[in-house]
């Protein structure tokens, strides 16, 4: 019986630091913010800014590249405005919706946030 209640203590502790350490974890609004971007920033250039034809010896591919880099201000308030957070103590779910406008495809992202990291479970493009 006595080693029943060791065993019982010994989890009650581990899932109390499990609990705070979560807690303390939980990454914030503006760090989510900023993973989004950096994410936001390498999919364009990757996806978009290199697909682009290469005609002009590149000039097209270099100024997306340019305007990825010099609009990443307007993008994270874009996405500050868009984003949904709902906090758990433990982790934060997060919802985007990137709409720039109706001529132009938009994204819908969902997001979990523990343990300093964001981890993207849906991304569909709308």
């Amino acid at each position: 019986m006595k080693g029943l209640q060791v065993i019982t203590t010994i989890a009650g502790v581990a899932l109390a630091g499990l609990g705070v350490a979560m807690a303390l974890t939980n990454p914030t609004q503006e760090e989510y913010e900023e993973f989004a971007l950096q994410q936001l920033t390498v999919y364009i250039k990757d996806n978009v800014c290199e697909k682009a034809p290469e005609n002009f010896e590149n000039f097209l591919k270099r100024q997306c590249m340019l305007l990825v880099e010099t609009g990443s201000p307007q993008v994270k308030r874009l996405i500050a405005e868009t984003t949904e957070r709902q906090n758990f103590i433990f982790f934060s779910i997060y919802r985007t919706d990137l709409s720039v406008s109706s001529f132009l495809p938009s994204y819908h992202f969902e997001s979990v946030a523990a343990f300093d990291n964001v981890y993207i479970y849906q991304a569909e493009k709308q």
